[in-house]
């Protein structure tokens, strides 16, 4: 094989590896509903119904948080975060003596819904950089998942 063509099938075998390590796959055997690439959450923003359990997973290289901005909650609506923290100043206190709550890759943290309203979350050690995202909880009826 000339140099050319071994450079051109080592880079394709490389990035087609490293796709799922960066966050730039998604297969359609996920079982979660929102990834955390190196410094998003994809998607940005979701829909679910009240009672509706939403999943996040790290399927990126870099450890994450899922942490709720307290002051945003709708009224009546608990506190949520990853490490099960009960307030925002208490996970981020975590994060800074040890990087409490942090999810590595491959790791889910999962939260039920159960008022309505907008909610908006981050991660902490990626908060500088934008890494925040919204669940919008309607009051309807949650959707059925099909039966596999």
């Amino acid at each position: 094989m000339d140099r050319r063509r071994y450079l051109a099938a080592a880079g394709t075998a490389v990035a087609a590896g490293l796709g799922g390590c960066l966050g730039l796959t998604r297969g359609d055997n996920t079982e979660f509903d929102v990834g955390m690439r190196p410094t998003s959450f994809d998607p940005p923003t979701i829909t679910v119904a009240v009672g509706e359990e939403l999943v996040w997973e790290n399927t990126g290289t870099r450890d994450h948080t899922v942490t709720a901005y307290e002051e945003s909650l709708p009224d009546g609506a608990a506190y949520f975060a990853s490490g099960g923290y009960e307030s925002e100043a208490t996970a981020r206190e975590a994060w800074s003596n040890g990087a409490g709550g942090a999810l590595s890759n491959g790791e889910q943290f999962s939260y039920t819904f159960e008022i309505p309203g907008e909610y908006e979350y981050f991660c902490i050690p990626h908060e500088s950089g934008g890494m925040v995202g919204t669940v919008i909880v309607e009051d309807r009826t949650p959707t059925a998942t099909p039966e596999e």
